[in-house]
């Protein structure tokens, strides 16, 4: 009889996806087996069989804690998603609802893209961030460390920020060798799919399918008011009208230097103290 293994965060969307991960389990036929993931599964991976399935349960943090803990290629059986997170951007770009029946999206976490950090190295579902996302992210997580339990507002937040707590860096971009430099850069995000920070479409015309390439969007040389007054159209992927400030560069390497430190997020996840990070399309899908 197959078996249906549920991996699922329990710090999901601060620590309320429980219930939706109980309807998930009880809507299920097959044999099912709940997995928390904080405590650890590599040995559910290895149960597997090739008629069993695997549900991942959580947001953006959890499905980029699956790809970076687990070799995806190695899983017998389907990866299905049940979105239950605060942010859900992965699911947004493939247009599955909050809540909705778990889909089947293992052909999206094989020969995902990489970024280096501080040395490190790390697969990411939708992007990375650099600048006053990386800064949202850090300030959201001291606000959930000083008040558990309470819904960070991010929007609050990146306003907070551009009025003045975020000071732009300036920044050296190389781009499959290509080298530009720029003044006041606000955010210089590495896109594999369109949204990323909470529902922003940063890159409204990339395409996560497209494994070869990445988008680089580079917002710079605007002042806060200017910056404040457009910030809201990323939401609609219209800021990219603003040609002045807006740059989305496509390419295969993105190594992005800033002249100051800044917070950089992986999917949410945040990284401190960052002067630099190179993304790449992963090497076995990269065509010469």
């Amino acid at each position: 009889m197959s078996k249906v293994y549920v991996i699922y965060n329990p710090l999901a969307n601060n620590g309320r996806s429980a219930q939706a991960v109980e309807d998930v389990a009880k809507s299920l036929k097959d044999e099912c087996v709940l997995c928390d993931m904080t405590q650890g599964y590599s040995n559910v991976i290895d149960e597997m069989q090739d008629d069993d399935a695997l549900i991942i349960c959580g947001g953006d943090g959890t499905l980029n804690r699956f790809v970076n803990e687990i070799e995806v290629d190695e899983i017998r059986g389907d990866i299905m998603y049940f979105a239950c997170g605060s942010g859900n951007d992965f699911a947004h770009d493939i247009s599955l609802e909050r809540d909705a029946a778990p889909v089947s999206i293992k052909k999206y976490l094989l020969g995902l893209p990489e970024v280096e950090v501080n040395g490190k190295s790390y697969k990411f579902i939708n992007a990375i961030g650099f600048g006053i996302d990386g800064y949202c992210c850090e300030e959201g997580d001291r606000q959930r460390e000083a008040y558990p339990g309470k819904k960070v507002d991010y929007t609050a937040i990146a306003i907070k920020g551009l009025l003045g707590k975020y000071k732009p860096r300036n920044a050296k971009v190389t781009v499959d060798g290509e080298v530009r430099e720029y003044k006041k850069v606000w955010i210089a995000p590495a896109m594999h799919g369109r949204y990323y920070g909470g529902g922003m479409i940063a890159a409204p015309a990339r395409n996560r399918e497209d494994s070869e390439k990445l988008s680089l969007v580079v917002w710079h040389g605007s002042n806060k008011l200017k910056t404040l007054m457009t910030f809201p159209s990323i939401f609609k992927g219209e800021h990219i009208k603003e040609t002045k400030y807006i740059d989305v560069i496509e390419g295969r390497e993105i190594t992005v230097e800033f002249d100051k430190p800044c917070a950089l997020q992986v999917d949410g996840e945040t990284i401190l103290g960052v002067t630099s990070y190179t993304a790449k399309v992963n090497v076995l899908c990269r065509v010469e």
